[in-house]
């Protein structure tokens, strides 16, 4: 079992940066990727980013590519997702993910999750 627990949420004005953290627990001695994904009001969850075990693989949706960066911290079983240009439609509650295995965007691949943290960003 992993246990995670996400922080760094809140309401933003259009424009501003966001940093949220995931920190896991439990069964974190084996190598596992992180993601991030996001649900908005009234909408599927959706993949945002994902961070290999040794960072040597990271993917991002399109609709984030050059405004969220996602990183991690071995050392401290944490991930981070450093939002910046945050618009309106980032809007949502963010969630991450844990999976034993490479990096992958469906949220059914993943085995683990946060209970999620409310990201509002007003215009």
């Amino acid at each position: 079992q992993v246990h995670l627990v996400e922080s760094g949420g809140g309401l933003v004005q259009a424009g501003d940066s966001l940093r949220l953290s995931c920190a896991a627990s439990g069964r974190t001695s084996s190598t596992y990727t992180m993601g991030w994904f996001r649900r908005a009001p009234g909408k599927e969850r959706d993949f945002v980013a994902g961070i290999s075990w040794s960072g040597d693989r990271i993917y991002y949706a399109g609709s984030v590519k050059g405004r969220f960066t996602i990183s991690r911290d071995n050392a401290k079983n944490t991930a981070y997702l450093q939002m910046n240009s945050l618009k309106p439609e980032d809007t949502a509650v963010y969630y991450c993910a844990v999976r034993y295995g490479t990096v992958l965007t469906g949220s059914s691949l993943y085995d683990y999750w946060g209970q999620g943290t409310q990201v509002t960003v007003s215009s």
